[in-house]
């Protein structure tokens, strides 16, 4: 249980509230995400208080995670009906407006305990996963309720995770776009902190 980083991510179908508003029954994960890489996040309900700062967060980055090729797709217990009620509630009522990803329903929790973030009180911790294009989670992180999530700190993964799979090397602490990697190897690591220790 609890760390899936190398496993495949699970699969499921549910109903979903899509990015254009579109309510379907059957949002199936693997074939939404086929030959791209997704961020799936977890919060734990609609209408509550650090959810919709998050959500709006991802909203605000979406068209950047789109320029990489990366679905967003976010997921708690509501229904898609509440999804819906929430995507249409104005932002300063406490809604989130018409964010432009998917917001699946885990009304029967099946989604949260696959990936292992269900709280005690039965809502979903705060978890976000990074897939590559096979389907493997290579990234994950799971803060508790009060604690909400960086945006920004997923794009680095992304970006990160884009680094290794283009070049072969290694990302370093802090790691951000433009800068050098690492070759994974004595002497890379050497190398690398011998130009780049003061900077860490």
């Amino acid at each position: 249980m609890g760390v899936l980083v190398g496993k495949s991510a699970p699969d499921f179908t549910a109903a979903a509230v899509l990015g254009n508003g579109e309510i379907v029954e059957d949002f199936n994960l693997h074939s939404a995400i086929k030959g791209k890489k997704a961020v799936i996040f977890f919060y734990p309900l609609d209408f509550t208080f650090v959810c919709p700062s998050e959500l709006i967060a991802f909203d605000h980055r979406v068209e950047e995670f789109k320029k990489r090729n990366v679905e967003v797709i976010g997921v708690s217990i509501d229904s898609q009906f509440t999804h819906n009620a929430w995507r249409n509630t104005p932002v300063d009522e406490g809604g989130i407006g018409q964010v432009k990803y998917t917001l699946a329903a885990d009304v029967k929790h099946e989604i949260c305990k696959a990936y292992d973030v269900e709280s005690e009180g039965g809502v979903a911790f705060r978890g976000s996963f990074l897939i590559d294009e096979d389907g493997v989670v290579r990234h994950q992180v799971v803060n508790d309720l009060p604690l909400g999530r960086n945006v920004d700190e997923m794009l680095r993964m992304v970006d990160a995770l884009a680094f290794h799979q283009d070049h072969g090397e290694v990302c370093p602490a802090g790691w951000q776009q433009g800068d050098k990697g690492m070759d994974a190897s004595p002497e890379g690591v050497a190398k690398y902190l011998g130009e780049n220790s003061g900077k860490l």
